[in-house]
């Protein structure tokens, strides 16, 4: 994962609760044994097991929200990086915000790309001198220069990760401070995503932080990680190893003798393990403090049915105080993929079937927060997505947060989309934002696998199969413990779709290419033609209008046309999903897409700037037919949709109608008059009618064992023509 500069033992008996590995660098035997001993004395009181709930000490740390009261203005100017230029006439607004958020969404192709200023005067408390100072961004589209009061502290490339800078020199505690960012969402040939099927959504979208800590802590600057690294491996219900590393920080000018602690916690608090290390740590140095035990009958986390969560606290402790404390989720689990059988959670089958997610919503572009996201995940947990693709990058860390507490498996991956360049800087930057990834994402329990690349072979430029290999060792040298996976869609045979060691494919039968019924036979041939590699889907779908409607959808319409009736996306998936079904071999099935999304150079379906291919619409206000079609599929709580909400006026009487349910049985009601009950082995059920002209009530009633659910709709058929 990261270089140790020192490494503390790992031997621990299985019922060991408490590991102290102890290192001192050119410390005397005497000496080692007193700070020993003062240890015992200053934790003896912690050392009673499980049975004692965590106290958490006063944090010395703060964590300050700066998204409130910043200058903006989306230009280059000259100069406003100083401290006294006057920004009095640029517009005040609050992060998260962006420049695009309209523009960026209406299809024009001309959304602004460029570059905009903030500006943030702040003033820091008296109270907080001799204390160490960090500016923390979450995410900058897509390249940031940070300044604090005139000074340059640096630039950060990539528009998804989060980045930190130390500004301790340059900050006047007591006293007024401007904090300038300019930030860029131009075109950089050393920089990516080159081009994508999405908006590149400009500014300063995520949220900024003012991290104030003691000069000794737990550093924020490895790469914008929480600087705290938990590594689990030989999990199993009987046992499991933990190793805790923490990136150690000693900004002062003489040695500290420092006590790192991690207190293991169960989901209730209680004490489960206690790690501690003493240190002497030089003056000005940064190392990696590493230390570790095994975990008896680890309680594991495992997905849907209980996404159990332990945490670690890791506190460092300099003068029996408390100076910096870090707290981390934990979870146990273990995962693997056979060739022929998917994916395996804690050693059994677990089918991986879900979404692809992008991070922006209609007139906000990528300026979100948490609202959003949690109801994001209120609509995957409804449609039962036992896994999700976080495309076509870093999400916030928030995102990450709700996979684990809701038990959904994530697919991780970097912006390296559709083609790359050859350049050094390139090369460079495509690591920095894995190496980036990883780092910040790594201690998450949802996350098993790693993607390096999507489509990169979708527009001309050089071969990608040299940079996919560096990026697929980079991915196994940062994180053993998960592999690295692909989202291809160029031929079979061609060599970057084999770098990663979980393969993947977009596939798109019957809407991009080939036609409905295509995909089985292509997927017993891959399997057939490689049968060691496990083959996933990492993308599926067609677009969908919910204006837009059809009585026989059985014709593919043209994908880039404006014609998207929603019944031929219900048809898709069902067509899709049942070939899926039956071809157990497939780690994973992700369609494309849970939401629709921006796309600004796309005009197509109804609406200029979309790709409409979501199972819910940009708003999230209305969930497709095709939404409920999985629903059915996917979940067990008994359900009933009669499909048609959106096609409330027919085009003929004589009509088909049709319902999604996961019900044994299922009876139709036309106007009160039963149409009779039926069942269904792939959760479609279906009935001929004709409409009386006018109105007509239509309503189901599902049955799954003792319980009854139902749906109803009204519908409009047109009068016989005279």
């Amino acid at each position: 994962m990261i270089p140790h500069t020192w490494r503390y033992g790992r031997g621990n008996r299985m019922n060991q609760k408490i590991a102290i590995n102890v290192y001192f660098q050119h410390a005397a035997v005497c000496i080692l044994r007193r700070v020993l001993l003062a240890c015992l004395v200053v934790f003896g009181a912690k050392l009673s097991g499980a049975a004692e709930l965590y106290n958490t000490p006063t944090n010395h740390r703060a964590d300050i929200l700066l998204n409130a009261g910043w200058q903006f203005v989306r230009q280059d100017v000259p100069g406003a990086q100083s401290a006294g230029f006057n920004d009095s006439t640029w517009t005040t607004l609050n992060l998260p915000h962006t420049w695009n958020n309209l523009d960026g969404q209406d299809g024009l192709k001309d959304y602004y790309r460029g570059i905009g200023w903030y500006r943030r005067h702040y003033t820091v408390d008296k109270n907080l001198k001799g204390r160490h100072f960090f500016l923390k961004f979450d995410g900058a589209s897509s390249v940031a220069d940070v300044y604090i009061n005139g000074h340059h502290l640096g630039e950060h490339q990539g528009g998804f990760s989060a980045f930190a800078f130390d500004i301790t020199p340059f900050l006047k505690v007591g006293a007024g401070n401007v904090i300038a960012v300019k930030v860029n969402n131009d075109a950089n040939t050393n920089l990516p995503p080159l081009s994508a099927d999405f908006t590149f959504f400009g500014g300063l979208y995520r949220d900024v932080h003012l991290l104030v800590m003691d000069p000794v802590q737990i550093s924020p600057l490895d790469y914008g990680s929480p600087g705290i690294y938990l590594k689990t491996t030989d999990v199993s219900p009987n046992a499991a190893n933990l190793q805790v590393t923490a990136v150690l920080s000693n900004s002062t000018k003489k040695a500290q003798h420092l006590t790192v602690r991690s207190v293991i916690t169960d989901a209730a608090t209680n004490i489960v393990a206690i790690l501690t290390n003493v240190v002497t740590l030089p003056a000005g140095t940064v190392s990696n403090v590493v230390a570790a035990t095994t975990i008896a009958s680890p309680h594991l986390w495992n997905g849907l049915s209980d996404p159990y969560l332990y945490q670690a606290f890791t506190e460092v402790w300099k003068d029996s105080k408390v100076v910096d404390l870090v707290a981390q989720p934990l979870g146990f689990r273990y995962f693997s993929v056979d060739v022929n059988k998917g994916f395996f959670l804690n050693g059994r089958h677990y089918d991986l079937h879900g979404v692809n997610m992008h991070q922006d919503w209609l007139d906000r572009g990528w300026a979100i927060g948490d609202a959003q996201r949690d109801a994001n995940f209120m609509l995957l947990k409804e449609i039962g997505a036992t896994a999700l693709r976080l495309s076509h990058y870093e999400h916030n860390d928030y995102t990450y947060q709700l996979a684990d507490k809701n038990g959904i498996v994530l697919w991780s991956e970097i912006p390296l989309v559709n083609r790359i360049t050859e350049s050094p800087a390139f090369y460079a930057n495509a690591k920095q934002q894995l190496t980036e990834l990883i780092r910040q994402r790594y201690n998450h329990p949802s996350v098993v696998c790693w993607g390096v690349f999507n489509e990169i072979t979708l527009r001309p430029g050089p071969k990608p199969v040299n940079l996919a290999r560096q990026l697929a060792q980079l991915a196994s040298q940062e994180d053993s413990t998960r592999p690295s996976t692909s989202a291809a869609n160029a031929g079979d045979d061609e060599p970057s779709n084999w770098c990663t060691e979980w393969n993947s494919f977009n596939k798109y039968f019957g809407w991009y290419n080939g036609k409905l019924g295509d995909f089985g036979p292509w997927a017993d041939e891959i399997h057939a033609k490689y049968p060691g590699r496990p083959i996933g889907i990492s993308e599926y779908g067609a677009g969908a209008s919910i204006y837009q409607h059809s009585e026989d959808p059985v014709r593919e319409p043209a994908n880039a046309g404006h014609y998207h009736p929603e019944e031929y996306q219900n048809l898709y998936h069902e067509t899709h999903w049942q070939e899926m079904q039956a071809r157990p071999f497939l780690w994973c099935k992700f369609v494309w897409n849970m939401f629709d999304f921006a796309v600004a150079g796309r005009n197509e379906g109804d609406t200029p700037g979309r790709n409409d291919k979501g199972l819910v619409t940009y708003d999230r206000q209305v969930r497709k037919d095709a939404f409920y079609y999985y629903k059915a599929n996917w979940t067990t709580s008994p359900m009933v949709y009669i499909t048609g909400h959106t096609f409330t006026n027919r085009l003929t009487n004589n009509i088909t109608a049709k319902v999604y349910a996961n019900c044994d049985s299922v009876e139709l009601f036309l106007n009160g008059d039963s149409h009779g009950a039926t069942t269904s082995t792939n959760c479609i059920f279906t009935w001929p009618l004709m409409l009386r002209a006018g109105t007509n009530t239509i309503q189901a009633i599902g049955t799954k064992g003792s319980v009854k659910v139902d749906d109803s709709l009204v519908w409009t058929a047109p009068y016989e023509k005279q």
